[in-house]
């Protein structure tokens, strides 16, 4: 949808309120979950098999203790955190987009144990049919509301009459809107697993409960404070519209790097289960630095990639008709911003070791020095420097995570990381991106042409390796 926002909203600011509350709405989507996915998971496996339906009780019940409380307190103050979300805005219009998101974050919260039974149950096909009808009515509502009503209203009188009276073209409140229908409708299909769970509570088993998940709480709030306190706080940091604006200029190129991010999260969706199926083998530590390695490789080949390619990719956040190019004068942070999501990729795999030798107190030390670092610089440098500090942030909070955990994984859990290597790969990588954008002016055919002489270096260097592997696969298939 970021292209049709892009050129559907009045101006940039308009994008840059949307990024603040999405950026708010995951702070609170993790504080209702209650880190209580992750939760469930480990005591179903703790639990006896005639014991999992406490489990899947005790952890309903707290999640619709989170979500009363939200409701009851939003609704008690929704005047002054309207007037605080507003600033000089409409406070009014605040309020109803801070209504629709209660909604939809309660509705979120419900349905977390519901999909998570379904995973547990191994029943794949139901939860994707319910995820996918979710991204339907998203996508639809949006569609209607944003594009092809205000196309009708023009040329029917059906629609005009319709429309007449409540439609605003252009509202961002649209977009807060289909996605409550969408959470709604989800929280209706699911409708068959929540009746058949019981508002009942097992002491005992909910205070161990909450003793495990509160960690997961507070690493899970943390990386969201790295993720978002610069989007979440930006407005109150430089006020007014020029904020604003600068604001849907960040979020909206960073959603370029999103192409990067994609690779990311399924290396780790793909990558966890294997770390702890792999764990007895004797070459296990050695087989993790490998993993390393190619994992930065490839991770550097794409930031290049996009890099390299943004003279093209860059209509994707094209603006409307007045604005074409207001969102093009961020492109100078992107080759950062994947930097950064190469270096969130670097500490998924460093954190291997806490994972299997249950340590995982210290996912919470890292997380919470990562975000003390990214408050204090966002506060410092995004009011002198606006987005291209909060970039500078992000960059700086993730190697000082990269570093605590290097320091203390060394110690517990020593894997034989080819350092050299992997810095020489983001050094280069680094400055090929640097070199294609601001010294060649982001040229096609020279961009990629640095490209290939990157990949071809890469080969060489790894052509044992890459024939070892060859060799290892040919014979696999006999």
């Amino acid at each position: 949808m970021t292209p049709i926002y892009l050129r559907k909203f009045k101006d940039a600011a308009v994008y840059g309120v949307y990024s603040d509350l999405y950026a708010w709405v995951s702070m609170w989507n993790a504080i209702l979950a209650f880190g209580m996915e992750t939760t469930y998971f480990r005591f179903l496996q703790k639990v006896e098999p005639k014991h999992k339906e406490r489990v899947s009780n005790n952890s309903f019940v707290i999640t619709l203790i989170t979500s009363s409380l939200l409701v009851v307190s939003v609704l008690t103050f929704i005047d002054p955190i309207a007037s605080w979300f507003a600033g000089d805005g409409n406070t009014g219009e605040y309020a109803k987009y801070i209504q629709y998101f209660v909604f939809i974050l309660v509705a979120d919260a419900l349905a977390v144990v519901p999909f998570a039974k379904l995973r547990a149950e191994g029943r794949p096909i139901r939860y994707g049919y319910i995820k996918f009808i979710n991204i339907f009515i998203t996508l639809f509502s949006n569609l209607f509301f944003i594009v092809c009503l205000p196309e009708w209203i023009k040329t029917s009188p059906f629609w005009a009459n319709f429309a007449s009276g409540w439609f605003q073209e252009g509202w961002l409140g649209y977009v807060f809107l289909s996605n409550l229908f969408a959470s709604v409708f989800t929280l209706l299909l699911l409708l068959p697993e929540i009746l058949t769970l019981r508002l009942r509570i097992d002491k005992p088993l909910m205070k161990s409960m909450l003793v495990y998940s509160f960690p997961i709480l507070i690493a899970n709030i943390s990386f969201i404070i790295n993720e978002n306190l610069d989007k979440m706080f930006f407005r109150k940091l430089l006020p007014g519209e020029y904020g604003e604006t600068e604001l849907g200029i960040y979020a909206a190129v960073t959603k370029i790097a999103v192409f990067l991010n994609l690779f990311v999260t399924a290396f780790r969706l793909g990558a966890e289960p294997f770390f702890f199926s792999y764990a007895k083998n004797e070459n296990a530590r050695h087989m993790y630095a490998k993993i390393m390695e190619y994992f930065v490789m490839l991770m550097v080949l794409v930031m290049v990639g996009i890099v390299v390619n943004l003279d093209w990719l860059k209509d994707f956040i094209k603006g409307n008709e007045l604005q074409p190019d207001i969102y093009w004068t961020g492109l100078k942070v992107v080759p950062f911003i994947l930097l950064n999501f190469v270096l969130l990729g670097i500490y998924m795999n460093l954190s291997v070791w806490y994972k299997l030798t249950d340590q995982t107190r210290f996912a919470v030390y890292i997380s919470v020095a990562g975000a003390l670092v990214t408050i204090v610089l966002n506060f410092l440098l995004i009011p002198i420097y606006s987005y291209p500090g909060a970039v500078a942030t992000t960059t700086t909070a993730y190697l000082a995570m990269i570093g605590l955990s290097l320091f203390w994984g060394q110690k517990y859990y020593p894997i034989p990381y080819h350092f050299l290597k992997i810095i020489l790969y983001l050094l280069i990588g680094l400055g090929v991106s640097l070199a294609s954008f601001f010294i060649f002016d982001s040229n096609f055919w020279i961009g990629n042409g640095l490209l290939l002489l990157f990949c071809s270096a890469i080969v060489f260097s790894e052509r044992k390796n890459i024939e070892q592997l060859l060799l290892q696969r040919k014979n696999n298939l006999k």
